[in-house]
């Protein structure tokens, strides 16, 4: 693996999440439109009870896995931080952190180090060669 494949992993990660809680957002809306029918008719055998149980069931096991997936990227992001502090060049170590632990834009971090975008990208190779990829 390489250092960018390594770092980038936290933004996958991320988006995954954010990819999740707007499915939850979608079921959790899908949830508020479940109606019951109340009629003398005989009900079907069908083996779902409610489509409201339903929902919540798959409610709470992505709400689960959302959770797991946080935790991930918790312990992923730990263990980041640490690689990323053994960088010795201060810009480099700063545009890293801005980049994979915060998420920044290549245009937020220039303007927030004092570099062009071209001077960014540059800076950002130099900081690659100085990652270790943990085993």
């Amino acid at each position: 693996m390489t250092a960018k494949e390594y770092l980038q992993q936290a933004i996958r990660l991320d988006e995954r999440i954010n990819s999740k809680i707007a499915q939850l957002d979608a079921l959790n809306d899908l949830s508020t439109k479940c109606t019951s029918t109340i009629t003398d008719m005989p009900r079907n055998s069908s083996p779902s009870v409610s489509k409201l149980e339903d929902v919540v069931v798959k409610i709470i096991d992505l709400q689960n896995s959302i959770n797991n997936d946080i935790n991930l990227l918790i312990d992923l992001k730990r263990e980041m931080t640490n690689v990323i502090k053994n960088v010795n060049d201060v810009d480099c170590r700063l545009l890293l952190e801005f980049r994979y632990l915060c998420g920044h834009s290549w245009e937020d971090i220039a303007v927030e180090l004092g570099y062009t975008t071209r001077n960014i990208h540059y800076l950002h190779r130099q900081a690659l060669k100085l990652i270790e990829v943990p085993e």
